[in-house]
């Protein structure tokens, strides 16, 4: 099935059936620019990062800005790319899960992150809350009729988390099934780079598993593990940012 397709239906369902394999890689992008060459490099899907949006629009992650601004920049990167769009939503940005749907759907993504950090009290949100939520965006999609991609971000293994470093997969593993319960159709538990780990989760979690790449895993290691998606945050805009710096240093020590 051709991604290329202006019927969001179609869309979404294209991007969950990505999620069968081979490995998903998902390289973050920020701008309507970085989305088309992620396009042109052959990537199936164009992913935003919130860190690296809310940075190009001069404010911090964390929900630090507008959502309108954020969700304008998704709304510019699917009119601009053929491709599903899934959209880093953060933790919703307060919006209802009504609201948040229709001002999803409204840029043209057919997916997104949704993270269990609460970003005004700290820590992590109650997870029956969580799932409460996403249940609430899972029906909202199935009555706006776009089975939007919901990738459940489990932020249990952050150190913002608050949880004692024994806890940590097991809570992970307790929200994980609450939220594909609710209807997520992925489970993404940033910053988890232990391999018995994550190999737990992909035994334990009916739903696909969202991973990153780091200084032990490569995508090979993580395919092999069982993890269906990766991404890749704002990994790659401060790759460019740093490659600007180094070639303005260049210029002012000629």
């Amino acid at each position: 099935m051709s991604n290329e397709t202006t019927d969001p239906a179609v869309k979404a369902k294209v991007l969950r059936e990505l999620h069968d394999g081979p490995l998903l890689v998902l390289p973050n992008a920020w701008d309507a620019a970085s989305a088309e060459v992620v396009v042109e490099s052959g990537f199936p899907v164009v992913a935003t990062s919130s860190n690296a949006v809310a940075a190009m629009l001069g404010y911090p992650d964390g929900e630090g800005a507008p959502w309108a601004a954020l969700f304008e920049v998704a709304r510019r990167i699917a009119r601009t790319v053929p491709v599903p769009v899934t959209v880093d939503a953060e933790a919703g940005y307060g919006l209802g899960p009504a609201e948040f749907v229709e001002r999803l759907l409204d840029t043209g993504a057919v997916g997104c992150n949704l993270e269990d950090t609460d970003h005004r009290a700290g820590g992590l949100r109650d997870a029956a809350a969580q799932a409460d939520y996403l249940a609430g965006v899972r029906a909202a999609a199935t009555e706006a009729g776009v089975p939007i991609v919901i990738n459940a971000r489990v932020d249990t293994f952050l150190p913002t988390s608050g949880l004692a470093e024994p806890d940590r997969l097991a809570e992970c593993l307790s929200r994980a099934e609450l939220y594909r319960a609710a209807g997520a159709d992925c489970v993404y538990p940033i910053g988890l780079a232990d391999p018995e780990m994550i190999k737990a989760l992909v035994e334990q979690v009916a739903a696909p598993i969202n991973g990153n790449t780091g200084e032990a895993l490569g995508l090979r290691d993580l395919a092999d593990l069982g993890v269906r998606r990766v991404s890749y945050g704002p990994r790659f805009y401060r790759a460019a940012l740093t490659n600007f710096r180094n070639r303005l240093t260049s210029l002012t020590s000629a």
